[in-house]
């Protein structure tokens, strides 16, 4: 099934995806305006694709829908216990300009791999695991690939490295990475990825029967303030829309396939008390 699912999900959300979506909308109804009688269903359509790109892009919309998402884990208590092992999820590194510019290239979701330098210094004896494989159709370098040549770039001892180059989502990374260190029963392990995606990735691990505690990075809000404050560029408020309504198309989808025991992951109560 996922090996269909991979591009399906890839081809659907380019349609989806409300930047996308609302550009097609006004496009269609400057079309109808245009080339047909449909006047009113034309100027209809494009004041909608109008409209809406505005709002989505200066209203604080997509504070109200990240916000959620990055409040549902606490994040991690800075005199935690140290962990068996530490977890992170790739998403942060952008493959491809990292190998063809032979140094290491970050995107929005740089402080994963930035966090899984300092973890490693903070727990010296905890097992080290990154899990990013390629995320494009027809395959390209593994994100994986790019953490193991620059391991000393990124400040991490290439020796401690378990490196999982298979996953192309979220659902593999959970797989493919309990497949590969086999975590005994009673062990602690901190998973690092972005607090927005947290409920989504600690859902596939849990479904994986790989018991993790969240430990959040890359926040894209400050809190609940933010839905009185408007984006001063209407591309940051489009690009944060996009992330969050992918991420909550991303929850619904993977409980319905079966990838998530739940439509939104929480906290187990356990976890709570051992945070504490």
């Amino acid at each position: 099934m996922n090996s269909v699912f991979f591009p399906l999900s890839k081809a659907i959300y380019f349609l989806i995806t409300p930047s996308n979506a609302l550009i097609f909308t006004a496009l269609a109804g400057l079309l109808l305006l245009s080339a047909t009688r449909l006047r009113r269903t034309g100027i209809g359509l494009a004041a909608l694709g109008t409209i809406g790109l505005a709002v989505g892009g200066l209203a604080p919309l997509s504070e109200a829908l990240l916000l959620p998402l990055e409040q549902r884990f606490p994040a991690y208590p800075t005199d935690g216990a140290a962990p068996a092992g530490i977890i992170v999820l790739g998403g942060g590194i952008e493959a491809g300009l990292s190998e063809a510019r032979a140094q290491v290239v970050v995107n929005d979701a740089g402080e994963r791999p930035i966090y899984l330098a300092d973890l490693a210094r903070r727990f010296p004896a905890a097992r080290l695991v990154f899990s990013g494989g390629s995320g494009f159709i027809g395959g390209g370098i593994a994100e994986a690939d790019i953490v193991s040549r620059q391991a000393d770039a990124i400040g991490v001892p290439r020796t401690r490295l378990i490196l999982e180059n298979r996953s192309r989502n979220t659902h593999e990374n959970a797989d493919f990475s309990a497949a590969l260190v086999l975590p005994k029963p009673g062990e602690r392990w901190l998973l690092v990825t972005s607090a927005w995606h947290m409920p989504r990735a600690v859902g596939c691990f849990r479904q994986a029967g790989f018991t993790v505690d969240a430990f959040p990075v890359d926040y894209r809000t400050r809190g609940w303030g933010d839905l009185t404050r408007f984006n001063g560029f209407a591309s940051d408020g489009l690009l944060q829309l996009d992330l969050a309504v992918k991420e909550w198309i991303g929850l619904v989808v993977y409980r319905w396939a079966g990838y998530t025991p739940d439509w939104f992951p929480a906290p187990e109560p356990t976890e709570g008390k051992a945070s504490r």
